[in-house]
């Protein structure tokens, strides 16, 4: 199974990246670092730089039909980068509408927000986009996770660092079947 990792060149939450990434590989699966520009993307520890990675893969066309599963890491910047990049936004609603599964964390529920995929939709997020996540027609829980099954597509999402256990755990779960 091959899993995309959506991240803007920078601004992406260092540990909602790698441990969701160590969670993939433990599951037999392959991860692959997809963003909007070639090279390196710059992680943080909040506010501060972190460790660089290497891009695997560049957006471009139907870059979603080379993958099974997309999980969004958060940070603030990374989320925000992403949602203004029309291409991000394609390929983030092109999982639901092909009816893969999404795992997002944190911030990273902004970039759904945009696809416009949120309406009718439950999830949990850091708390401060509940509203933005009901201005979009869905409905903001409070929860360390939450597995929504609405049509077409599976989608987890989780509030935080703090919740990454029970995130990579339920992930691994609905990608495996």
């Amino acid at each position: 199974m091959r899993i995309a990792f959506l991240t803007a060149p920078e601004g992406v939450e260092e540990i909602e990246l790698t441990e969701p990434w160590k969670a993939v590989l433990e599951a037999g699966w392959t991860p692959r670092l997809v963003s909007t520009e070639p090279g390196r993307v710059q992680a943080m520890r909040h506010l501060d730089k972190a460790g660089t990675y290497a891009v695997d893969r560049v957006l471009t066309g139907r870059t979603e039909e080379s993958f099974d599963a997309l999980v969004l890491p958060g940070g603030v910047a990374n989320p925000d980068a992403l949602r203004a990049n029309a291409s991000a936004v394609a390929f983030a609603r092109e999982f639901f509408e092909s009816g893969k599964p999404v795992a997002a964390i944190c911030h990273a529920p902004w970039l759904l927000v945009e696809a416009d995929v949120v309406g009718d939709r439950t999830l949990t997020s850091w708390p401060s986009l509940a509203t933005d996540i009901r201005n979009a027609g869905g409905t903001w829980v409070d929860e360390p996770v939450h597995i929504c099954r609405a049509a077409p597509s599976t989608l987890i999402t989780s509030r935080k660092p703090d919740d990454l256990d029970a995130f990579c755990e339920a992930f691994v779960t609905v990608f495996g079947g």
